[in-house]
């Protein structure tokens, strides 16, 4: 993680004292207030002064603590979860939050050398940026998920108001004095704006755990003993491929050897779909929650085999942040999606045991899934 923050634009001798906007923070769950609390004590240590506001769905909380050669104040929110069954509801859910977040942190906003905030919660952008005359700091944006351009990806046929909300969007990112990318292919996406090159800084994520050689695998559910174990873990969302998933799974347990079953231990609509499709159809699956930060490390070190899906309607525009913990894990790697994403780069690179398939390619999935039953490793 350090060697990531050593490429961020923060200067400690100039920028002493770091605002970080995100949405939830642990130990609920959500990847990007996860990575944020990792980046505000890694600030902190470096010698930062550094406030974190985010949500949690416990209480509001506030708390300070000396950190390395800096100090981390976190400011938690009081907040109720997205409705996802109604977009209407999720964006007055959006819209309240965001004022909520800038109107707590205001005095801290204005005092701020730098700012930093996400792209969770969505369009927090369309608050900072218009009152970027009363911050004295820099204003850094780190992309995490592009929006509009997800909601966009996620409809057949844009509207005009999405169209209209992407204008405005792109307006205010070419006003941004600095932007954090995640990946090549965001840092494309994000030049297609008509943002300058020179704004931007690649930042990875990195991995959220470390395996230092001497953790524990989680315990294999007994649904799945005797199987090669296939993982998904986190959010399955809108942006994960699902079709080529169910199609060439059912294909393996139709036509092939059958011997990998699925562990979904994940969240989201994405992940309701698989798991309700493959129950209609009758296919072996386990689906747990996902599992604390402080366990995930012994989670993904039980699989097999781990799986990875973007589509590539979404590529450059997400950027699934297990992959870096997948690979850190040592477990091979199974990606659909476009080799234009990152993840392909990431999961690629210095690795054998990777095997990737394009969207639609069913087959491809089928014989992936063949391939990694062959190179299982003997379970003790």
């Amino acid at each position: 993680m350090m060697d990531l923050l050593a490429k961020s634009p923060f200067d400690l001798a100039k920028e002493p004292k770091v605002v970080i906007l995100a949405d939830w923070l642990p130990p609920d769950f959500g990847a990007v207030g996860q990575y944020m609390q990792m980046r505000a004590r890694a600030l902190a240590e470096q010698g930062h002064d550094v406030t974190l506001i985010g949500l949690s769905s416990t209480g509001r909380e506030t708390r300070s603590e000396t950190r390395g050669k800096g100090r981390l104040t976190e400011q938690r929110l009081m907040a109720s979860p997205v409705p996802r069954t109604s977009l209407l509801r999720r964006l007055l859910w959006t819209i309240w939050t965001n004022l909520r977040l800038v109107a707590a942190s205001f005095r801290s906003l204005r005092t701020a050398d730098a700012i930093l905030f996400t792209g969770s919660p969505p369009f927090l952008i369309h608050v900072l940026a218009p009152l970027r005359f009363l911050w004295r700091g820099r204003l850094v944006y780190r992309i995490t998920d592009f929006h509009p351009e997800c909601l966009i990806a996620a409809r057949d046929r844009p509207s005009w108001a999405l169209r209209l909300l992407l204008s405005v969007t792109n307006f205010w990112r070419r006003r941004i004095d600095a932007f954090e990318v995640l990946g090549i292919d965001q840092r494309r996406r994000l030049r297609q704006t008509g943002v300058p090159e020179a704004r931007m800084t690649l930042v990875r994520d990195g991995s959220p755990v470390v395996f230092a050689g001497h953790e524990q695998a989680e315990p294999l559910p007994q649904p799945l003993a005797g199987t090669v174990v296939l993982l998904y873990s986190g959010n399955y969302g809108v942006a994960h491929e699902v079709e080529t998933v169910v199609e060439g799974y059912e294909r393996h347990h139709r036509l092939g050897s059958g011997r990998v079953h699925l562990w979904l231990s994940a969240t989201g609509g994405g992940a309701d779909e698989v798991a309700a499709r493959l129950g209609r159809r009758g296919l072996p699956f386990h689906r747990s929650a996902p599992v604390a930060l402080e366990r995930l490390a012994g989670l993904l070190l039980t699989p097999d085999a781990h799986l990875v899906t973007l589509k590539d309607a979404f590529v450059g525009f997400v950027m699934p942040s297990k992959i870096y913990a997948c690979v850190d894990s040592g477990r091979p790697i199974l990606f659909v999606g476009s080799a234009d994403s990152d993840v392909d780069l990431i999961a690629r690179s210095g690795r054998r045991d990777y095997w990737h398939v394009m969207c639609g390619d069913v087959a491809g999935f089928a014989a992936a899934l063949e391939g990694i039953a062959e190179a299982a490793r003997p379970r003790s």
